[in-house]
């Protein structure tokens, strides 16, 4: 059973109160008589990770995501061998230019 929050207008008293979904809405405050009014929060449910979007579970999404990975891989792939590549070239033309500026 659900439990619901009531402020008074007239008073500001604020209580809870455990209903069913059938039963009717306060509307008179215990303490003095006056119009209650229900507050509502936010509903602290989060949908997190794969399958709650209406795109999840199409076919031709599950196709296209099976091709973007394919080819971020070999990207990534072929990227880190130009880095390694990259990053041992300049290493070693530093090298020299050092050992000549030290010779002259």
């Amino acid at each position: 059973m659900p439990t619901y929050q009531y402020a008074c207008t007239e008073c500001d008293h604020a209580f809870e109160q455990v209903q069913s979904f059938t039963e009717d809405s306060l509307t008179s405050c215990p303490q003095c008589e006056g119009r209650l009014r229900k507050i509502f929060n936010a509903v602290g449910v989060v949908f997190k990770g794969s399958g709650f979007y209406r795109t999840d579970n199409r076919s031709d999404a599950k196709a296209s995501s099976a091709a973007n990975k394919t080819g971020a891989s070999a990207e990534s792939s072929s990227t880190s061998a130009e880095s390694s590549s990259t990053s041992s070239g300049s290493s070693s033309a530093s090298t020299p230019a050092k050992a000549e500026a030290g010779a002259a």
